[in-house]
């Protein structure tokens, strides 16, 4: 399997792919900013605190936690309401699977529908961003629960470059970019 290149950053990226609750704090962090800062967003908080786990991150004081979310760099555009939607998610991870991120598609041997709707349960994930975190774990991550693909929807499909879920390299990005920007202006000529 090759290795994620999400953040085009090697350190950034080892972590995500080492470090499941970071690929999904990446995935969380993944709005009104570009991807690639979303998901280098995981490695700044780690720096930050000398690794990142669900359970520290849940138990961390909300304040100090929002300070080390608003350092420069910031984690976030808004780090103090995503810095409360991390701990919220890390909250999650540790109250319904005991710290364990992995869980959420290990835990009972579930198909892709059932990783879909744990996924739409988690703070700040809803439908679409459920499917695309699906399609991630499908594609890059090694994680094919049966029926993954439909489940993910259009973000499941092979040779698709609509999402994170199709970044592999500098090029993959820009296609992925590109797929945004005109689904983007779709969306607002449809409108008009």
């Amino acid at each position: 399997m090759p290795k994620l290149q999400l953040v085009q950053d090697p350190a950034a990226d080892a972590l995500l792919e080492a470090n499941p609750f970071a690929l999904l704090v990446g995935m969380l962090l993944d709005q009104q900013i570009p991807m690639e800062v979303a998901f280098a967003g995981p490695k700044k908080l780690a720096d930050r605190l000398g690794g990142l786990d669900a359970r520290q991150v849940a138990e961390y004081d909300p304040e100090a936690f929002a300070a080390l979310c608003a350092e420069r760099p910031a984690v976030h555009r808004f780090p103090g309401s995503m810095a409360k939607r991390i701990q919220a998610l890390a909250q999650v991870i540790v109250d319904q699977y005991d710290g364990n991120t992995a869980a959420l598609w290990i835990d009972g041997d579930p198909d892709g529908a059932e990783v879909a709707r744990r996924l739409k349960g988690l703070p700040g994930f809803g439908d679409q961003k459920a499917r695309i975190f699906l399609a991630l774990l499908g594609k890059q991550y090694g994680v094919t629960p049966k029926g993954w693909r439909a489940a993910a929807g259009d973000y499941g499909k092979a040779g698709s470059h609509m999402s994170v879920a199709d970044v592999t390299d500098a090029g993959s990005l820009e296609r992925v970019r590109s797929y945004k920007k005109q689904a983007k202006a779709a969306a607002k000529a449809a409108k008009a």
